[in-house]
């Protein structure tokens, strides 16, 4: 199954296209970019590389989230416009799953952390079972004082994992590893048995924006 991959939910941008387990191109970088200009040229650039006409893709998956609201919603609005003007089935997947699926250790509970400010993270409790990435607890916001004194009840050795990981490593109490999203990973973790409906699927946020919170502020 021939497919584009988009990972926009962060400051990493990757963008792959893959064939069954073969990557065909794969772009990743942790540079900090502007998706809203670099996403459609990268898409150009894989399925160039790829040697593939957009008329030949089979499906798209996107991740979902969740992340910078900006990134989302760029990269979700990509993958929808393009579903829909191939008319090929969309497919998302967890943008904190995407990440865990990047680290293939055996031996830790997998924790990728995405930053969300003021001392607080999105994360999830990921780990391999064979090949597959198990999910242990649901995504979810949190203090990172509430994540670390979760994991420490759990009496089983953790990795926190990603670049917003390395960067909160004073706070985190816990071994870290630098990773970034490979979006040719996605592939692997998809349920293509449930493609998302491409006119009513939203990403995840798992928060109110500033500007819903504002809103409702002002109703009180």
């Amino acid at each position: 199954m021939k497919l584009l991959n988009i990972d926009t939910a962060n400051q990493p941008l990757s963008v792959s296209v893959t064939d069954g387990i073969e990557v065909l191109a794969e772009f990743n970088s942790a540079k900090k970019i502007n998706h809203s200009i670099t996403l459609m040229p990268m898409i150009e650039m894989v399925m160039k590389h790829a040697d593939l006409e957009m008329k030949e893709l089979e499906g798209i998956i996107i991740s979902a989230g969740p992340g910078s609201y900006t990134g989302l919603r760029i990269g979700v609005t990509t993958a929808k416009t393009l579903a829909y003007t191939l008319n090929i089935p969309l497919y998302s997947v967890s943008s904190l799953k995407a990440l865990a699926a990047t680290v293939r250790m055996h031996e830790f509970l997998l924790v990728p952390v995405i930053d969300a400010r003021r001392d607080a993270v999105y994360s999830g409790i990921y780990r391999f079972k064979g090949t597959a990435v198990e999910q242990m607890i649901e995504d979810r916001y949190m203090t990172i004082d509430d994540l670390n004194h979760y994991l420490k009840a759990q009496h089983m050795p953790y990795l926190f994992i990603g670049m917003d990981a390395v960067k909160l490593k004073d706070k985190l109490k816990g071994p870290v590893f630098y990773c970034i999203p490979r979006s040719a990973e996605m592939r692997r973790i998809a349920d293509f048995e449930h493609p998302e409906d491409v006119h009513g699927f939203e990403p995840t946020y798992l928060r109110m924006t500033e500007a819903e919170r504002n809103w409702l502020n002002k109703q009180d």
